[in-house]
C-alpha cells in the first residue's frame, strides 16, 4: 500500500495473543547472543505456543556458525564474496530534485548496520562492504544501479527506488561462472509491481500484488483497512480526501487500490488529488476549500511529512475546523514532522513495526536507533530490517553447508523460505512477499509521537481482516485522480 510515496509496509503476522483490538504481536526482550563470528544480532518474540524465541539467529545457530568459521579457509565464491568481504548494493532514491533527501535514510541505516555487524563479527565469517547507488526517482537510473550491483555485489539490500520498471537485471544477472543466475534483491520497499513482483525480489513492505502472472489490467489487489476501522471509532462519519503523491505514474496507481479498499471500509471520498512534492503552501488551498465545502471529517495523506504539513499549515490559515482524523502513514512518523510541534497535532500516524519511543522494549530496535546516533529515520529502520533478512539469510547458508557456500544461486533459494521477524521488531513472516495485517497508530502531540493504538506497549493488531483486497485496474483507475 502507498501512504508514503509508495506502498504502507506490512510484515507477516503471527505470535499472536487475544488481548485488545485482536491479535496483537508481543515483544518480549529475550536477548540471545550470537557468536563472536556471527551477525551480532539479537532476536526477540513471543510464540503461540510459549516459547520466548523470535525467528531468526538462535543461540544454537550462532554456535554452528562460529564453528563453520573457526579454522576454514575462505573462498571467492561468488561475484560480491571474497575471501574477507561480502558486498552489497544499497540503491535509494536520494538525489532528485523533486525529493531531495527523501530516502538518505536508508543509505545511512544500510551503512550503520555494516559498521555495527563487522564490529561484532561480520557475516558469513566476512566483514560486510556497502556500495551506494542514487536511483533519483528515475528509470534509467535504477536500472543503472542494478547493473552497478550486478558488476559488484552479492545482492542488493535495503533499497527504496519508487520508479523502477525495468528489473530485467535481476533476472539475467551473470554469476561468477558466467550464469545468469539472477541477483537477489531484499528491497526495504519496492513500489513497481515490476519489482514488486520479481522472483528475484524479497521485498519487506506490503506486496499488494498478485504476482501471480497477472499483473497488468483489472485483478485483485491487497489493502490496508485496520487502521481505517480504527479511525471510524474516532470518527464513525468518515468524510473527506486521500492526498495522492502525483509526481510518478507509479505512485498514482498503488494509490488507487488504497482508495478503494478504505471506501469499501466506509470512508466517504469525495475526491481524491495530485500533490507535487514541489507544490507550495498555497496549493494546498484547493484542497482545503474541497474539505470545506463537504465538512469533511477526514483527510489521508498520501504523500510525504512535507505535503501533510502544509496541509495542515493551510487548513489552520483558512479556519478547516471540521476534520476529526488527520491520517498518515510512517511517512510522517518523522523527526522534521514531529518538531513541526503545535501545528500538526493531533495527526494520526501508523506503522507496522514497534515504534522508536518504544525501543527499550525491543533489541533490534534500540540497535538500530543507537546505530544512527540516536537519530532513527522510519524508512531507515525497514532499511535495517531488510539488511537483517540479508544477513539472516546468509549466516544460515554457512550453518549448513559453510562460508564458502555463499553464493548468488544459495541467497536467491533461501529468501523463497526465509522465516524472519526481525527480532521481533515486526509481525513474522515467511517467503519474499507477504502482506502483514500488523499496525500501531502513534498520534503526534506537540513535538512527540504517542502511542494510541493498540494501547500496551510492545504490541502491533495483527487481525486478519485488516486486510481488504479490491478488484480494478491501477492504470484506468490512477486516470481518474484530478
Amino acid at each position: 500500500m502507498l501512504v508514503t510515496w509508495a506502498q504502507n509496509l506490512v510484515y507477516g503476522a503471527s505470535h499472536t495473543s487475544s488481548t485488545q483490538g485482536g491479535n496483537l504481536v508481543k515483544r518480549l526482550r529475550t536477548s540471545v547472543l550470537i557468536a563472536a563470528l556471527t551477525l551480532g544480532l539479537i532476536a526477540a518474540g513471543c510464540g503461540r505456543s510459549g516459547s520466548d524465541e523470535g525467528s531468526g539467529n538462535s543461540t544454537n545457530e550462532g554456535a554452528s556458525v562460529n564453528k563453520k568459521c573457526s579454522g576454514a579457509t575462505l573462498e571467492a565464491t561468488d561475484v560480491g564474496v571474497s575471501a574477507d568481504t561480502i558486498t552489497i548494493t544499497v540503491m535509494a532514491d536520494v538525489g532528485s530534485p523533486l525529493a531531495p533527501g527523501l530516502f538518505q535514510g536508508n543509505v545511512d541505516a544500510v551503512n550503520a548496520f555494516a559498521k555495527y555487524v563487522n564490529a561484532n563479527g561480520g557475516v558469513g565469517c566476512r566483514q560486510l562492504k556497502v556500495e551506494v547507488a542514487d536511483s533519483k526517482l528515475n528509470a534509467e537510473e535504477s536500472k543503472n544501479g542494478m547493473i552497478k550491483a550486478c558488476q559488484t555485489s552479492l545482492a542488493m539490500v535495503g533499497g527504496n527506488a519508487l520508479f523502477n520498471p525495468d528489473v530485467s537485471v535481476l533476472g539475467n544477472c551473470a554469476d561468477k561462472a558466467g550464469k545468469a543466475t539472477g541477483l537477489p534483491d531484499f528491497a526495504a520497499l519496492a513500489n513497481d509491481v515490476n519489482e514488486q513482483c520479481a522472483p528475484q525480489a524479497w521485498i519487506l513492505q506490503a506486496v499488494a500484488e498478485p504476482c501471480n502472472g497477472t499483473n497488468t489490467g483489472s485483478r485483485d489487489l491487497k489493502a490496508m483497512v485496520g487502521v481505517t476501522k480504527f479511525y471510524k471509532t474516532v470518527e464513525p462519519n468518515l468524510t473527506g480526501i486521500f492526498m495522492v503523491p502525483g509526481d510518478l505514474p507509479t505512485t498514482v496507481q498503488s494509490a488507487t487500490y488504497q482508495i478503494a479498499a478504505q471506501a469499501k471500509a466506509g470512508v466517504n471520498f469525495t475526491d481524491a488529488y495530485k500533490v507535487s512534492g514541489r507544490a507550495p503552501q498555497a496549493d494546498f488551498n484547493t484542497f482545503v476549500q474541497a474539505v470545506k465545502s463537504s465538512n469533511g471529517t477526514y483527510v489521508y495523506n498520501g504523500s510525504n511529512d512535507v505535503a501533510m504539513t502544509k496541509m495542515r499549515k493551510e487548513a489552520a490559515a483558512q479556519g478547516l475546523s471540521s476534520v476529526k482524523v488527520w491520517a498518515c502513514s510512517l511517512a510522517c512518523y518523522t523527526e522534521a514532522f514531529k518538531n513541526e510541534g503545535a501545528s500538526v497535532t493531533g495527526t494520526y500516524v501508523w506503522l507496522q513495526f514497534i515504534p522508536f519511543e518504544e525501543a527499550s522494549s525491543n533489541k533490534a530496535a534500540q540497535q538500530y536507533v543507537d546505530a544512527v546516533g540516536g537519530k532513527p529515520d522510519s524508512f531507515g529502520a525497514q532499511a535495517w530490517q531488510a539488511a537483517m533478512a540479508f544477513a539472516q539469510s546468509v549466516d544460515e547458508i554457512v550453518s549448513a553447508n559453510g562460508p564458502n557456500a555463499i553464493t548468488r544461486a544459495a541467497v536467491l533459494e533461501k529468501m523463497k523460505t526465509l522465516k524472519f521477524d526481525a527480532g521481533g521488531w515486526i509481525g513474522e513472516r515467511t517467503g519474499p512477499k507477504v502482506f502483514s495485517p500488523c499496525f500501531v497508530v502513534m498520534q503526534s502531540n506537540n513535538g512527540k509521537f504517542e502511542r494510541v493504538y493498540p494501547t500496551k506497549v510492545g504490541t502491533l493488531d495483527c487481525e486478519a481482516s485488516n486486510i481488504e483486497t479490491v478488484k480494478l485496474d491501477p492504470v484506468q483507475e490512477a486516470t481518474k485522480v484530478k
